[in-house]
Parts: C-alpha cells; structure tokens; sequence
C-alpha cells in the first residue's frame, strides 16, 4: 500500500492544516460572494422587464440602462402605433425624487415610474385593484414597493411624508424590487409625475412601450419600426432591452468591475495563504525531502507529493467554503432582495478554480525542494 506521504505531512501540523484550511475557506467565500454579486447584475437587469405587459421598447440612443432614461417626443409612439401587428403603445416616465424619511428626517434618492393609469403599463395585478386605482387617480398620492430599502421609512398606507419638497401620501403598495439600479420605486399618474418633476411636459417620454397582438412577430415589427422613425429614439425587443442593461452593470458600469476585480483579488490571497503554508511545510520537512533525492526519487515524484498536498488543502477549504457561501447568498436575498442564486456551473467552476489556485501555489513552493542538494542539507 502507498505511503499517503502528502496526508502525513499535513496532519504533522494539525494546527497549520486548519489555518490552511480556513484561508482557502474564506478565499472561496470571497470568490463566491463576487461572483453571486457579478451574477446578479444580468439577472437584475431583467427584474422590472420581466414585469412590463410590452413586447418592443423605444429608449433614447443615448440611454445606457433603465434610470438613465433620457426624453424624447411621445409622438414617436403614436407613429408606431400604426404599424401592422401593433395591439397598443403606451406612455412611461421615469426619474428620481428626493423622498424624505418621516422618522429619520433624512432625503434619500427613489426611483419613479409615471404611468397613465387607464394603461396596463404592469403585469402585477395587484395594480389593477381597485384601490391602487383608486390611489394612482389621486393627487399627490402614490404606491410604493414593499421591496423598497427601509431607509426611506415606514410604507404603510395612509402615510404621510414629502418627496422634492411636497407632500405627498402612500396609496398603495406593490412587489416589484429594482436590484442594482434602485433602492427603491414608486408608481405615481402621469399627472401627479408632471407636478412632482415640473417643468416636465407629458409629451416628451422616457420610454415607449408597444404591446403587439398575438402571433405578431417582435423581430420582424422591431426591424420595421427602426426603419420608420427617426434616430432620436433606439427599438428593442424585450430581450435586447435586457441585454443592454445588463451589459452596462457587467462591462461599463464600476459595480461589474469591481466584482470582478473582487474575484481575481480573492484568488490571489488564497494563493498566498496556500503558498505560505506549503512553503513552510516544505521548509520544514527539506530534511526528508533531500534523503528522499538521496535514495533515486525523481523532483516529478517530489513534485507530485507537493501537489497532491495542494489539492487536499483545495478540497478540505472548498467544502466549508462552499456551505457558508450558500448561507451568505440566501442571508443577502432576504436583506437586500438580490436575486443571486447558487447553480452547479458556478460550484464547479469555483472548485476547479480553487484547486488550480492551490496547484499554482503548490508549484511555486516546490522551487526549494528541486534545487536543493542533499550533500548540502545534511
């Protein structure tokens, strides 16, 4: 039977073994919780689309995702609207108030969508209930997400609060969640948007909305609609609408930068930990290391005990890794309502990537041991 060389040397110092465990525990944590993040921004991206009732959006050029959203005339709606396979088209207004925390006395910035209330702009039926109706046809009355930060305070109905410096009343309430680019929504009338962001006219629009009748295909409407309006405004189907915005958090935005800088930043102290724990182990084990070179024993025999070390520090760090990380991911989609989810290519991608960490660190510290000379050692 073979001497489990590799496993002896680790449990020797049982107690460097669990500080090597823990720091490729907490590399892999790290490595975990960026990528959930990083994965979470494409998935964001489609949270408020997902719950739009239109198949083809109009946006301004210049607009890189949803709250960015700039203006341009509502008449290219009505232009589309005669478009063959064209059911209806409808209005939405988007911009961000300065909504005043009752209890804290602090402004924090929400996000706002203004809708014409006769519009079926939501696919959330709560909307449609008659007293959210009720609500969006009052003045200064709005619905609030229940998914808002609780920074902005409480979201009960009836409260009373000010938003831009005017009062305004919570009327209702839905569950909608704006991931990256919102800590929080309100749905308000296009009339009551036009007061809160005077002097904003009802006939320039952040986006253009066209529901198509059944059977209509978007590709082909999208295509005909880019021919007959101006340039002042871009058309997207629903899933290159989508695409935008998440190609602006993962590659243009600082938050996917950051993430993925997070990522390669974690590997690199997991490395260093895994090196220094070898490197000593090594260190300390040259001894048997040279008489092992003495006896014939080639540095691919040597080389391989040191990797094999390497990927049981992977394995024995990847699995409390792993366990923990799936607590972080379901304790942060109760915080923060982010839908980060933990799939199999993501386990199996971070487990291969541990192990390659801990191979390269493994093979960094090897240089001691192949350019020793037994004659020198002893």
């Amino acid at each position: 039977m073979k001497t489990p060389l590799a496993w002896l040397n680790l449990m020797h110092e049982r107690t460097r073994l669990l500080v090597a465990i823990a720091g490729v525990a907490f590399a892999d944590i790290l490595v975990f919780t960026n990528l959930g993040f990083l994965g979470s921004l494409p998935a964001t991206a489609g949270l408020v689309y997902n719950q739009i009732d239109a198949d083809i959006y109009l946006v301004s050029p210049q607009a890189l995702e949803i709250t960015s959203g700039r203006a341009f005339p509502i008449q290219r709606i009505y232009q589309a609207a005669g478009v063959e396979g064209v059911e209806r088209v409808m209005p939405l207004y988007t911009g961000r108030l300065q909504w005043r925390n009752s209890q804290t006395h602090l402004s924090r910035s929400i996000f706002v969508y203004g809708i014409n209330p006769n519009d079926p702009v939501f696919k959330l039926p709560e909307l449609r209930s008659p007293a959210n109706q009720a609500a969006l046809r009052s003045w200064d009355t709005v619905l609030i997400d229940r998914k808002s930060r609780p920074e902005f305070g409480p979201k009960d109905i009836g409260h009373t609060t000010e938003a831009k410096r005017r009062q305004v009343k919570i009327g209702g309430q839905f569950t909608l969640g704006g991931g990256m680019s919102a800590d929080g929504s309100l749905i308000m009338s296009d009339q009551n948007f036009r007061r809160y962001f005077n002097p904003s006219p009802l006939n320039r629009i952040n986006m253009g909305l066209i529901k198509l009748k059944p059977g209509a295909d978007a590709t082909q409407i999208a295509s005909v609609l880019r021919k007959l309006l101006p340039p002042d405004v871009a058309v997207l189907t629903q899933q290159q609408i989508i695409q935008r915005d998440s190609d602006f958090w993962v590659e243009l935005s600082s938050t996917g930068f950051i993430f993925g800088m997070g990522v390669a930043v974690s590997c690199m102290v997991g490395a260093v930990i895994v090196y220094q724990i070898l490197y000593t182990d090594i260190a300390n084990h040259m001894k048997q290391y040279a008489t092992l070179k003495a006896m014939g024993y080639h540095n691919r025999y040597l080389l391989a005990i040191v990797l094999e070390e390497a990927i049981i520090l992977a394995v024995l760090g990847y699995i409390p890794g792993l366990a923990l990380s799936l607590g972080l991911y379901e304790l942060t989609v109760r915080t923060i309502s982010l839908p980060m989810f933990m799939d199999l290519g993501r386990v199996i991608y971070v487990l291969l990537l541990t192990i390659a960490m801990c191979a390269a660190s493994g093979l960094a510290s090897m240089q001691k041991v192949i350019s020793a000379d037994p004659a020198e050692v002893f």
